[in-house]
């Protein structure tokens, strides 16, 4: 589904060609705002974006360093003179904002908002930011067929343009394929089988017994069950389980100068 192109550093970077949402930028303000919006959307497989009036005009060179990489998204940005332009192939669209508006419009909240649009996105699907200083307006809101809104909090609703964006990216990707990506698949080696387990724990209960610790001895069996519990739940990997024999080898004989003296 996805295709693997290179970005301007070289990296190799899959792009998902599937349907997804237009990110709708009206009247975004600073330069600095849009490119850090293609950063967060990347980030998250998103690519379409598009922008409305932007006050500095576009391109705006402020826009490119702070989209560390994404700069793909502000060659492609498409431009609008209006919002109605900029929505006129959509089919379903949201409006982002905090505020309560006295417009007859729903409100949609994050928990469900992404498995709806996936539902409609063949139809052509859409959100709308509003510029930084003071959002969408009503005349922007009723163009929306649903109202987005953040679980913010309410005694200081103030996202920034580029944060409000990349919460929305974060969703999008959320309600998608949400398993652990294929490069994360041989971080961890496998557990250690129950033999090695078995034997460090002899080896350090060996040490404690020669340290003195079992004490008194009657409690040494339950004290042996305290220390083997929490480390067999521990699931350690063979690695780790070399790595521990070796710190109750350095701790019960000494490494280098300290085992001489």
């Amino acid at each position: 589904m996805g295709k693997a192109v290179k970005d301007q550093l070289g990296r190799v970077i899959e792009r998902d060609e599937r349907p997804q949402p237009a990110v709708i930028l009206v009247r975004p303000q600073l330069g600095e705002n849009i490119g850090a919006a293609c950063r967060g959307m990347l980030n998250f497989g998103l690519t379409e974006l598009r922008l409305v009036a932007p006050r500095d005009g576009w391109p705006n060179p402020a826009a490119d360093a702070m989209a560390a990489g994404a700069v793909e998204l502000i060659e492609t940005a498409k431009l609008f003179d209006t919002v109605e332009e900029a929505v006129a192939d959509l089919s379903f669209v949201l409006a982002a904002t905090a505020r309560r508006r006295e417009l007859e419009i729903p409100v949609v909240g994050t928990d469900v908002v992404g498995t709806e649009m996936r539902a409609k996105i063949e139809q052509g699907v859409g959100i709308l930011f509003g510029p930084e200083k003071a959002g969408l307006t009503n005349a922007d809101v009723v163009l929306a067929d649903k109202i987005l809104t953040y679980p913010v909090n309410p005694a200081f609703q103030s996202l920034n343009l580029a944060q409000a964006v990349n919460v929305f990216a974060f969703i999008w990707a959320q309600s998608g394929d949400v398993t652990v990506p294929d490069i994360f698949d041989d971080v961890r080696s496998d557990v250690a089988p129950r033999e090695e387990l078995t034997r460090m724990f002899n080896h350090l209960e060996d040490e404690l017994d020669k340290a003195g610790f079992f004490f008194p001895a009657a409690k040494k069996h339950l004290m042996q069950q305290n220390i083997r519990a929490p480390l067999t739940r521990a699931q350690m990997s063979e690695q780790e389980v070399r790595t521990f024999r070796g710190i109750i080898k350095a701790l019960s004989k000494g490494r280098g100068k300290a085992r001489g003296a």
